[in-house]
This record gives C-alpha cells, structure tokens and sequence, in this order.
C-alpha cells in the first residue's frame, strides 16, 4: 500500500540507507506491516530512474524463482538492472542464500530486501549473510519526524491525539477514519505473519493475551498470571510474547538490578509499539478526558517514541524499569556506557515527584527528569 502523505514525510532512516548503497553489501529492511517500508523504498530508489527492478515475495512466481536458484537464473532475473528490490522477502524460502549469491556473485547489483518478520527473515539470513549486511529497522512514525514535517509546536498539540490513534502512516494520513481502519489494522497486521508460524495455533488464545497486555501497560508483568487469565500455562505467554516483540506488536522492559538488596531482581513490563494498536485490541478510542488509563498511555507513548528514537539515531543504551519491594519505583532507567539517567513520565501537569534516595544514593544518576506533554522534547529528541 502507498500512502502519498507518507511519501512527503522524510523517514529518519532514509539518509543511512542511502548512503550504503552500492558498498558491496546487501540491505536489509525490517518491520511490522504497513509502517511505511515499501513506501520509504520508493523514496530511495525515485532518482535511480529505470535501474530497479522490484519483486514481490507475496507473488509465486517470483517465490520459485529465487527459491533455491543459482547465480545464472540470478543474473537473467536482474538483467540489467543495478537494484533489485525484493519486498515481502520472508515469504521465499531460503532467501538467505539468495541474497548472499547477490553480493557473493553479482557485485554491480545492490540487492535490497524488506520483511515485516524479522523472526522469519531474520533466521534465514544472519549465518548466510554474515559480515554481508547492513540491517535497519522501520518503525511507524514517530514524535521526531512528524517535527520534522510540521514543527515542534503542532507536534506537541497532538500528543493527546497521537496517545489514542498512534502513528501508523495510514492512520496519520486519514484523520476521519481513524477508528474503523486501526480495526483493520490490527487485526490483519498482528495475525497475519503470526499465523503462518506454526508455534502459534490458537488465534483466540492470542486474541485473550494481547488484550491481557494491553491492560496490563504500565504495570509488571507476570507470566504465571496472564497464564491463569488466558487459560494457558506460563512457558507458552513467554513464548507468544516473544513471537510479539519479533514481530514489532509489543516490546518489554526488564528490571534494574545491581546495587540495592530489596530490588525486583526478574521483574518485567510489556509496551505496545503503537498506542494506537494498544487502543484497537480493547476496542477503546474514547477521549483522554474520560479515560482512566491516561498516566499508562502517556508512559507507553513516551517510552515507545524514546526507543525509535535511540535507534534512528544508533545509540547503544539499554532501557530499564526500577523497583523495590518496597513499592519504590522509576518508569524508566536509561543507561549507556557514559552515563545513567532516570526519567518519571506525569501526564498530570500538577503531580510533584521525588525521585527515591535510595535509587540516587545507590546508582547516582546523572539526570532525574520528570517527563510532561510540556517538556516531552527533552527527552523525545535529545542525544
């Protein structure tokens, strides 16, 4: 699916990428469904003219044909195209050795691939491609871009509004029909390539857990628990949110752990990618003003855009919760080989917060901020 708007909107991948064209190396370009891959692909090969050639994993023939080929049938399929551009990729078979036949034997052909599973594509390609690939991840769009496109100013007035419909393009892009199509959204884009792996066998079993998650945001997980809820055992919600995050639906924060006695050791949180999807698997687009869940969503959003952020941007810190037994507790725990920062997200403009003396005492940090929809660029778009 293209999306115009999106054309226009520049991704804060797309100069990286560009700049590894022709390095001798293929490309490859992860993420979930419908945040803009292919899209984001037509950008970078507009000024390559006549030079690509485009191939649809999701077509058989094209399946076939680069299942288990050889550097000839390669070369025919490539003609004299200098970019092939193989999108749906974790549809083909072995595609690993495809790929690495690409940059092994055909050098003047840059070969592009994207996938939207990166526990299928991602398993088919690392020992193949070794040392042969440069990865990037696309995710929807995020607080940094839509400033770039509109301004900080008018980015920060729909905070509230992105906290409810999120940032897929097709969402951003059609304002009226936010509702009807994150429905669709949600559903096609979390099943379909879950589905066809066969770990995943119960779609209603699913269905109980990712709405399970989606009340739980904000708050530590606990797999034994969710499994009572859903009906299952807990080895199988550890496993299907595993295939979750694999797939760009949920993603989890672990627990700081290292100084103080009475710390959660094993602690964890569940955060969804898009708050906008989170919204749909309750079936809950009611304004902020008449939900109770606002503090859980604002947490969500932040710590959501704040990855994307860190990973745009290629630095290599590591995101953590903090708690004691003693109910202390910090929403988020960022640490880079530099330094360690703390940050509380307050969707509240009135709520005062203390960060404890017993995380600082023991873990010095170099900045406690408390996090508002006021100040949210501090920390939304800061190295």
């Amino acid at each position: 699916m293209r999306f115009e708007y999106g054309e226009m909107i520049r991704r804060s991948i797309q100069k990286a990428i560009q700049s590894r064209f022709f390095k001798g190396k293929a490309i490859l370009l992860f993420g979930a469904r419908q945040c803009g891959k292919s899209t984001l692909m037509d950008a970078l090969l507009e000024g390559q003219g006549q030079e690509w050639l485009y191939l649809n994993g999701d077509d058989a023939d094209v399946r076939e044909a680069l299942t288990n080929t050889t550097t000839a049938k390669l070369k025919n399929i490539a003609g004299n195209k200098k970019i092939v551009f193989i999108d749906e990729a974790q549809r083909i078979p072995n595609i690993g050795l495809t790929l690495k036949l690409f940059t092994d034997q055909i050098k003047n052909v840059q070969v592009i691939a994207t996938g939207s599973s990166a526990f299928e594509l991602s398993s088919q390609v690392n020992e193949p491609l070794t040392g042969r690939k440069y990865e990037f991840t696309l995710y929807p769009l995020s607080f940094g871009e839509m400033v770039a496109q509109d301004g900080l100013l008018q980015e920060k007035r729909q905070i509230g509004h992105r906290m409810i419909f999120g940032y897929y393009p097709e969402i951003v892009t059609n304002p009226t029909d936010e509702a009807e199509l994150l429905k669709l959204l949600a559903g096609s884009y979390l099943y379909k390539d879950l589905l066809m792996i066969d770990q995943i066998r119960k779609p209603l079993l699913l269905d109980k857990l990712l709405k399970a998650l989606a009340l739980q945001i904000g708050s530590e997980v606990n797999y034994q628990e969710i499994a009572q809820t859903v009906g299952t055992d807990g080895k199988t919600v550890e496993k299907y949110i595993d295939l979750l995050e694999k797939a760009y639906v949920v993603f989890r924060l672990p627990a700081l752990n290292r100084n103080v006695r009475n710390e959660i050791k094993k602690g964890k949180k569940v955060y969804f990618f898009d708050c906008g999807i989170r919204n749909a698997i309750l079936n809950n687009f009611n304004p902020l003003t008449s939900r109770t869940d606002c503090g859980a969503l604002f947490e969500n959003y932040v710590i959501a855009e704040r990855l994307k952020f860190l990973k745009y941007h290629n630095i290599d810190a590591k995101m953590y919760f903090w708690r004691t037994t003693q109910q202390q507790e910090i929403d988020l725990i960022e640490e880079t080989s530099q330094e360690l920062n703390a940050y509380e997200f307050k969707w509240g403009k009135s709520q005062r917060v203390r960060f404890p003396q017993t995380f600082t005492t023991s873990y010095s940090p170099k900045e406690n901020l408390v996090v508002t929809p006021e100040n949210i660029e501090d920390i939304l778009m800061r190295k």
